[in-house]
């Protein structure tokens, strides 16, 4: 089966807005919201639960009170400043320890170095995975709970069970929604992809981390090619970014039009090209011809 991955090296570029449209475009195909961190592909493409599960993504230390003679060596060997300190409330007796879920990073450390082996690592409830069915076809999503990390492990099972539910469904392709940013999760979405689609705009911060996402992109092998969103609200930056592409041997296969249509569609909780037919929508469609093209779908 065959991989896209629609990235951004920045938040707000766009991004989703396209890997919506190209979800009602490409029939037959799955998709896998890989933005965990802030998932929001689901309020657009109305989709109805059919599986649930937890996400485990580490560990969590916790103190058992009858084992622990208070002797604060946790506290010590902490960096995360995790523990926390408990005074008697009669005014006597020892002060005792507790550890903050939120701040623990699940280390092991301060277990390793309990002289009374008083502290546990229990599994960390991280988050929740979907499977479902959306009217645009199948869709495998999350969300991190509050506060809590494996963001990068989570997209990566959920990679996992797209290409399981994929093969399931003879599904030719798998469109991947992957998170802003370079960082674990971004990778996560990457690697071993067939295609990344770069979605920016034409601004500086845009430029910038057009810059870096590709480089991650590139240093993990993975083709790209660009799309530049919003290409005329700024065209002089537009063209600096263009002229970057080309430089780089860099194909931009897009340039979306800034359109008060595509607000519309998300108030209206439809893609651009289902609710519309305007500039974007059509700027749209050519893109994803042009990306399947180049995937050879």
């Amino acid at each position: 089966m065959t991989e896209l991955a629609v990235i951004s090296g920045k938040g707000g570029t766009g991004k989703t807005s396209v890997v919506a449209s190209f979800a009602a475009l490409a029939s037959g195909s799955v998709i896998a919201d890989c933005d965990v961190d802030a998932a929001d592909l689901h309020l657009v493409l109305g989709p109805k639960v059919r599986r649930s599960e937890e996400f485990i993504g580490g560990k969590t230390a916790v103190i058992r009170g009858d084992a622990c003679t208070s002797c604060g060596r946790c506290l010590e060997v902490c960096r995360f400043s995790a523990v926390r300190v408990i005074s008697p409330t009669d005014g006597g007796g020892n002060e005792r320890y507790e550890i903050d879920p939120l701040s623990c990073d699940g280390c092991g450390v301060c277990a390793h170095q309990c002289p009374e082996g008083a502290i546990d690592l229990l599994p960390a409830r991280s988050g929740r995975w979907f499977v479902s069915d959306a009217r645009t076809g199948p869709l495998v999503h999350a969300r991190v709970g509050i506060g809590q990390e494996n963001s990068g492990k989570l997209v990566t099972l959920v990679r996992s069970e797209a290409r399981k539910l994929a093969a399931k469904k003879q599904a030719g392709l798998i469109i991947t929604d992957g998170p802003p940013g370079i960082g674990c999760p971004v990778i996560a979405s990457l690697t071993g992809a067939d295609l990344a689609l770069v979605v920016t705009e034409p601004s500086l911060s845009g430029f910038h981390d057009l810059d870096r996402v590709v480089r991650v992109a590139r240093g993990l092998r993975v083709p790209v090619v660009v799309c530049l969103n919003k290409w005329d609200i700024s065209l002089e930056v537009g063209h600096s970014i263009e002229e970057w592409c080309h430089d780089h041997d860099i194909p931009v296969v897009g340039l979306i039009p800034y359109d008060n249509a595509v607000t519309e569609a998300q108030i209206h909780r439809k893609s651009v090209v289902e609710h519309s037919d305007g500039a974007a929508s059509a700027a749209i469609r050519k893109l994803w011809d042009r990306v399947a093209a180049i995937l050879e779908l």
